[in-house]
């Protein structure tokens, strides 16, 4: 079992990446379970040009650390992203790999299962956290869990309370990825997403997002062309 774990915050010692610790020990604590701990903060991932040259290819002209990490991702069965809360909504850092990561339109995270991790000072974590869990799910991810977390600059979040929430929600993904969990309603949901909204779109641009078609035929989001 492969879990990426990535640290959208710039701070690689703040309360955001506290909490994605515990969980990635928690988790390196199972059988067979390796974990890949990212400091988005770390890599040299360039802006998005706009260019949308990556629907059509299949990847992006600018090979930097963004195509690898999205690989990483790819390649592995659950994914945890944290972030802090910055003007209600994401890190830039984290928005900037979002921007360049292949996420909606190609289905990146197609039968994989999802946390979200969002920390802040005030309730505009709260928007935060509906933004990155929608993206997950628009992805095709599952979501196992979420935490939200308020509290001071610079003090440590972790107490009992949320440890034994990261734990658990730390076990739910585990569980969720060994027995394929459905979650009916949210399967659901993508599927209405998917068939009225992101396969027209992709469907009315003909040949110039052919790259998309071979990555849902590579994920097994579609046996055959739009």
């Amino acid at each position: 079992m492969n879990i990426v774990i990535i640290n959208g915050s710039p701070r690689k010692n703040g309360a955001t990446a506290k909490i994605l610790h515990a969980m990635e020990k928690h988790l390196l604590q199972k059988e067979n379970v390796s974990v890949e701990y990212v400091d988005i903060n770390s890599l040299n991932i360039s802006p998005c040009s706009g260019c949308c040259s990556c629907y059509k290819t299949g990847k992006c002209y600018m090979d930097d650390d963004a195509e690898k990490l999205s690989k990483k991702i790819e390649c592995a069965d659950g994914l945890i992203i944290g972030t802090p809360t910055y003007a209600s909504n994401m890190s830039g850092q984290l928005k900037q790999f979002i921007d360049r990561g292949h996420f909606v339109i190609e289905q990146l995270l197609h039968n994989k299962y999802a946390i979200s991790v969002v920390t802040g000072e005030n309730y505009g974590s709260g928007d935060t956290s509906k933004i990155l869990t929608k993206l997950l799910k628009y992805s095709g991810a599952k979501i196992s869990g979420k935490i939200i977390y308020n509290l001071p600059f610079n003090r440590n979040p972790i107490n009992k309370k949320l440890a034994s929430k990261a734990h658990h929600l730390s076990d739910n993904l585990h569980s969720d990825i060994i027995k394929r969990k459905s979650y009916l309603f949210q399967t659901l949901m993508h599927s209405v997403i998917f068939s009225v909204g992101i396969k027209p779109f992709v469907k009315s641009k003909g040949e110039s997002y052919n790259g998309v078609l071979s990555k849902w035929k590579r994920y097994k989001v579609i046996k055959h062309e739009c």
